[in-house]
Order: structure tokens, then sequence, then C-alpha cells
């Protein structure tokens, strides 16, 4: 297997490509057939996540709203930022908006741990009984704490659910998520720097399972960076799970269109398949990405040629 080649972060997400950017053409009528909603601002949800995280680093949880609430809507489907999003409205004192945040991440990933106890604390906060079913499901939980599971977070989680249900009035409890809160929910740049340069190391040893353990640590500081979610989706197809594997591809390029190494894997995956038609798509798109030919389009020219991976 040849070595897949890094995608660096380049330091705080500051050359990451934008999805759209600001859409071309702009309004002012005159000689335009493009809808507001399309000639509207598009946030790059990458850079809009460190944007939230450092706010809610200075405690300007507001700030950090808008800006994990435009993660939400350029990446739906990603969990770290609807629980980005729970955090934020939660130090806003916004309970019921960080509730609705954290019920999309728990339906996205029912089994995140911060999620739930977020969403705990948030139904707490709302004096809503049904606090007590995440408070029962993070004992749970605890109980049967093992493998990966951290049973230090696991208690530092449960006890936040514990104090907000335990106030007397939602008044009582300090504005603001506690620190158990952010820190089970959150993994600063440098943090996911490392994460991201180990997991590439783990999949060139094709220690997969571990490399998506590293992946998800960088996903959750950096949220839905296309670079992470190629490698997710790289990772995952190599271990059989091509439902998986093609549905982070999928994300990583509704990020960003024009990700080369997505745009490769996801063909590669449809070859793996027998979707020759499909793979040839990917290569043409890449042949438009490269103007003057690049290696993911060669690569991926090999895979089609081969009817597979190229010398198997």
């Amino acid at each position: 297997m040849r070595l897949i080649r890094t995608m660096l972060l380049a330091g705080a997400l500051a050359g990451v490509a934008t999805a759209g950017a600001m859409a071309a053409g702009g309004g002012g009528g005159g000689g335009g057939a493009a809808m507001p909603s399309a000639s509207g601002p598009q946030y790059d949800p990458a850079e809009e996540f460190t944007k939230a995280v450092a706010a809610i680093r200075a405690q300007e949880y507001r700030k950090a709203a808008v800006s994990a609430q435009r993660v939400t809507e350029a990446a739906p489907k990603s969990v770290d930022g609807w629980r980005l999003l729970g955090v934020a409205q939660s130090g806003a004192g916004n309970w019921k908006a960080a509730r609705r945040a954290y019920e999309r991440a728990v339906k996205l990933s029912p089994d995140d741990l911060a999620s739930r106890a977020g969403l705990g604390t948030a139904l707490a906060n709302l004096k809503d009984a049904k606090a007590q079913e995440q408070l029962d499901w993070l004992k749970a939980k605890a109980a049967d704490c093992s493998g990966a599971c951290d049973p230090a977070t696991l208690r530092a989680l449960t006890a936040e659910v514990e104090k907000a249900m335990a106030a007397p009035t939602a008044a009582a409890k300090p504005p603001g998520p506690s620190a158990a809160l952010e820190a089970g929910s959150l993994i600063f740049a440098e943090a996911g720097d490392s994460a991201y340069v180990e997991a590439v190391g783990l999949i060139n040893e094709r220690r997969y399972d571990a490399a998506l353990a590293s992946l998800d640590r960088a996903r959750a500081a950096f949220g839905p960076h296309p670079d992470v979610l190629t490698y997710q989706g790289y990772a995952w197809r190599k271990k059989g799970e091509f439902a998986k594997a093609e549905a982070h591809y999928r994300q990583a390029l509704a990020i960003a269109p024009d990700h080369r190494g997505a745009t490769e894997y996801y063909g590669e995956l449809m070859v793996e398949r027998g979707d020759r038609e499909g793979a040839r798509r990917m290569l043409a798109r890449l042949d438009r990405i490269c103007a003057y030919g690049c290696a993911e389009a060669e690569e991926l020219r090999r895979w089609i040629d081969a009817g597979g991976e190229p010398g198997r």
C-alpha cells in the first residue's frame, strides 16, 4: 500500500479552503439572476468552529453561539458543531436553545458523552423531568465502563447533571457551562494538530481503529474539517465499512467541493464497488480541478484502468 499523502492543517485552520467563501456576483440589481439565498455569505464551518472555540475560551458565549450556529448551518450532520452550539448557548444562559442543540447532537451520535451530559444539564435547568433519563444513561455507562471509556470524564459529567438537578431554581445555577462540560466538549487546536499527524502515521501502519480514535480527537478540535473527514472515510473504507466511508467523503465534498483527496478516495471507493462510471465522474472532476495534472488524478486513473488497487 502506498503511503497516504498528508493534507496538512495550516496553523489553526488559517489556510483552510472555504466551501464557497462569499458567493460570487453580489446583489444590488442589474444583470444578475442569482436569488438572495444563493448570493448570501457561505461560511467555512471549520473556520467558524475555530472562532466559536476561541470565543468560548474568552467566555464570549453569545459571540460563540453565532459562529457555532454557522457551523451547524454549513455542516448539519456534524455532531461536533451541534455540541459546540450547546456549550455556547448554555454559557449564554439560553437553556431552551442549548437543549435543542444537544438533542440534535445526541440524535447524530447517541453515545456522545458530553452531548448527553449537556442535554441533561439543559433539561435540569429547564426543570424538565427528562433530565433523569440522561443521568440514568450516564450512570449506566459508568457502571459498564471498559475499553476506551474514560471513568474520570464520566464521573465529572455525571456530577454536573446531578448538580444541575439538585439546584432549587434555574437562577441558583451560576451562568455559563461548567468547566467539566467545556472540557468534555472541546479539544483545542494544539491537541488537534497532534492527533491529526498521529492518525496519518497510524493509517500508514494500517492501524485503522487507532487512527479513527485519533481522527475523532482531531475532529473535536477542528470541527467538520474536510481533511479530517477525508481520512476518516479512508480508514472506514480500509476496514470494509463502505457506507460509513461514503458518508464521510460526501460530507467532506459538501464542505469543500474541490477537495482533491476526498475526490480521489471517493473515486477509488466507487471502483471497489464496481461503479466505473461513478469513478470516471470523479476523475473528470479531478481533471477539471487540476488544470495541469495532479497526483490524485493520476492515482485514480490507475485505479480505474486496473479495476481496483493497482499492483494487486
